[in-house]
């Protein structure tokens, strides 16, 4: 193939973003071609629809394929241009006067075919140039898709991070209300510790924010610098085949940094500040043997309307089904019901990572199953969510950024106010207090702990 033949035949396997030889060519809904990294590129500028970034058409596939048959032409470009680039003098063995068109591995060197067969390079691995490009190329491209993947993950992970953060704020908020509320039960010598227990939150929360707000930030640049990388690794793949091959080995180890540098996100948490005196003031109101009757299940919900809301108990072990596995778990409840007072229980939640607990209006038994309906309950309750154990309500359903209990919760119940709320006895604080709300039926305490 003559020079001008050499030049049509690339002109016709240019990408038309990057201007150079097709590298993992993909062909969208219009019929044109691109480098996938180039695309990938384009595309990942938030363009919406996508479009062609020659013809303008839109393009509806998101899920492109490799483009096989022009791979292989691509490659062909690449070796023709190189073979002829080969004869030019710089490729020339100044010993043999032949051309240099072998790589050796051990030695990252070109050599011609005499000088492969010399007794310093008899034992390595030799291979035409352009296959040991070819080769090489590939490796990138796996390593560029893996860093791909890695920042699309990271887009998921950022954006649950920004609503966190959101979520966080309005907790906070709704936490200075149920503290505000807590106070204003206690005895006036108490405003003081009050005051410093909403300065020491405010302080807290402010720095949660901040490191919620670091976090953000850091993924963020974390996603441009793979992005950059990703860039550097399509110019890369782009080199003549002498450069390219003398700086592979140094890529590998820029993708193993990128993993070790992925950041983490944050799982906020608040301090529980303990409340003078509140344990003693809640005993006065103590009500022991709460809990009369027992049986064990296999699941646990509450309900709404009939539907389940929140599957409390089920299976998290990953295994090859789908489907949950059975699950024992311990219900107990009492026979006594309230409809007046205060009173004040412990529950002991030690040996059990999972579980439910609070006041509700009834509960409805089926066989092994048994069922709450959420809005005739005030419940707290504990369970796994990406591989950490977080609190939470029912109505309104909250998460709830405090350290989880790990021994007994105290119930405290004040019905003839329409309160219901939660405490920490080890550490003698509050956890969760619901907003005043009057009751118009009976309650019942209940405990439900599923067994290890």
């Amino acid at each position: 193939m003559d020079s001008d033949e050499l030049e049509t035949f690339q002109q016709e396997l240019t990408c038309s973003i990057c201007m150079n030889c097709f590298l993992d060519p993909v062909t969208i809904d219009c019929g044109h071609s691109f480098c996938r990294p180039c695309l990938s590129l384009c595309w990942e500028e938030g363009q919406t629809p996508r479009s062609c970034p020659e013809c303008r058409g839109i393009a509806e596939r998101p899920d492109l394929k490799t483009n096989i048959v022009l791979k292989r032409l691509a490659s062909l470009a690449r070796q023709a241009r190189a073979d002829h680039d080969h004869r030019s003098e710089e490729q020339i063995c100044e010993t043999h006067q032949e051309a240099r068109g072998l790589f050796c591995e051990a030695d990252q060197t070109l050599l011609c075919g005499p000088c492969s067969e010399r007794p310093e390079h008899a034992a390595h691995s030799h291979r035409p140039i352009h296959r040991a490009a070819e080769e090489s190329r590939e490796k990138l491209l796996k390593r560029m898709g893996f860093l791909w993947q890695i920042r699309e993950e990271m887009k998921i992970i950022l954006n649950q991070e920004a609503k966190k953060t959101r979520s966080f704020k309005d907790y906070v908020a709704l936490r200075k209300e149920m503290i505000t509320a807590e106070y204003q039960r206690m005895f006036l010598l108490l405003r003081e510790e009050e005051q410093l227990h909403l300065e020491a939150l405010e302080q807290e929360a402010k720095e949660i924010c901040e490191q919620l707000k670091e976090s953000v930030l850091r993924m963020t640049q974390y996603r441009e610098r793979l992005k950059d990388m990703y860039r550097e690794l399509t110019a890369m793949c782009c080199k003549p085949d002498r450069e390219l091959l003398q700086v592979r080995k140094e890529v590998d180890s820029w993708t193993d940094l990128a993993e070790m540098q992925k950041p983490q996100p944050v799982n906020p948490e608040l301090t529980c500040w303990p409340v003078t005196g509140i344990l003693d003031i809640l005993n006065n109101f103590r009500v022991d043997d709460i809990l009369s009757q027992t049986m064990t299940i296999h699941h646990m919900s509450l309900s709404e309307d009939g539907d389940d809301a929140s599957v409390i108990f089920r299976d998290e072990h990953h295994g090859t089904s789908r489907q949950p596995q059975i699950v024992e778990s311990v219900v107990s409840w009492g026979v006594r019901v309230f409809t007046s007072g205060r009173h004040y229980w412990e529950l002991d939640v030690t040996h059990s990572s999972s579980w439910i607990l609070g006041t509700c209006k009834d509960i409805l038994i089926t066989d092994t199953s048994i069922s709450i309906y959420s809005e005739e309950a005030c419940v707290l309750f504990s369970k796994k969510v990406n591989n950490h154990y977080s609190l939470f309500t029912n109505t309104p359903p909250y998460i709830q950024y405090v350290k989880r209990p790990l021994g007994r919760i105290g119930v405290f119940l004040d019905y003839d106010n329409g309160a219901v709320s939660f405490y920490d006895v080890c550490r003698g604080s509050l956890i969760y207090s619901f907003l005043p709300s009057p009751f118009s039926f009976p309650l019942k305490p209940f405990l439900c702990v599923r067994s290890l």
